[in-house]
């Protein structure tokens, strides 16, 4: 956490105007990252990795513990500040696309699916970030175990909660699906509308 930050978790959305931000959303191995690094490596864009995963796997790594509670704001500051910080390198490229593995409307979700609660500040922030574009990954591919996945016959319910909760919210989304190439081209396709 930056240590001028006035607030104990800073969660402001910093995204230059220029910058057409993606966020790519979806239930656990179902394709975010590899999306992700696909379209970054095909407009030569940076790509924001999903935060909670690095911190997570530092904590699994070094203390065999899972998420807890008092994770969430930590996690949040640190996906936001890596999207910042990724925003402004997105500016400086030709192609001005910044494609984001989750946001904090994600782990929104997810507090209130372990949790059935979130904190207050990671709720108000979640719901007033914006994205141009917001995909929601299909289950059409198989679940792969790691260290910190625990959800492979829940994956098509949480898909559900993703869609209801981006609905409920007037969060205007498209669903991706298909293989890797399919799912690059459709995107491929929806962005040309922003250029």
């Amino acid at each position: 956490m930056n240590g001028n930050d006035v607030i104990a978790f800073n969660l402001t959305q910093h995204t230059p105007k220029s910058v057409i931000n993606v966020a790519i959303l979806g239930a656990e191995s179902t394709g975010k990252t590899t999306l992700c690094r696909d379209l970054a490596a095909h407009f030569g864009s940076p790509w924001v990795p999903e935060y909670m995963r690095t911190y997570l796997q530092d904590k699994w790594d070094s203390e065999q513990k899972t998420c807890t509670w008092e994770d969430l704001l930590p996690i949040a500051q640190g996906q936001i500040a890596l999207e910042n910080k990724l925003a402004l390198q997105a500016e400086q490229r030709t192609s001005g696309f910044l494609f984001c593995d989750t946001s904090l409307f994600e782990l929104m979700i997810y507090a209130y699916w372990y949790y059935d609660d979130c904190p207050d500040a990671l709720t108000k922030a979640a719901l007033a970030h914006h994205y141009d574009l917001i995909l929601l990954t299909e289950v059409d591919i198989p679940w792969v175990a790691d260290d910190l996945r625990d959800s492979p016959h829940e994956r098509e319910d949480i898909s559900a909660r993703f869609a209801a909760e981006l609905t409920r919210h007037h969060k205007s989304f498209l669903r991706i699906g298909g293989d890797k190439n399919e799912r690059v081209q459709q995107v491929v396709n929806w962005l040309e509308a922003y250029k």
